[in-house]
């Protein structure tokens, strides 16, 4: 049996910080996510993608 849910970082597409880590699952999310989320080196929500 393999493990569907694998842990994720996630990088500002602004400033290319690593800032946040999640889970997602693999069977149901196959492709890159991509989440707004709070970067607090620019003080707002930007785009965050999901990095190898």
């Amino acid at each position: 049996m393999t493990i569907m849910r694998v842990q994720v970082i996630l990088e500002c597409t602004e400033t290319g910080d690593r800032n946040y880590h999640t889970v997602k699952n693999k069977k149901n999310n196959p492709e890159r996510i991509e989440l707004k989320k709070y970067s607090p080196r620019l003080n707002k929500v930007t785009l965050h993608r999901e990095t190898k």
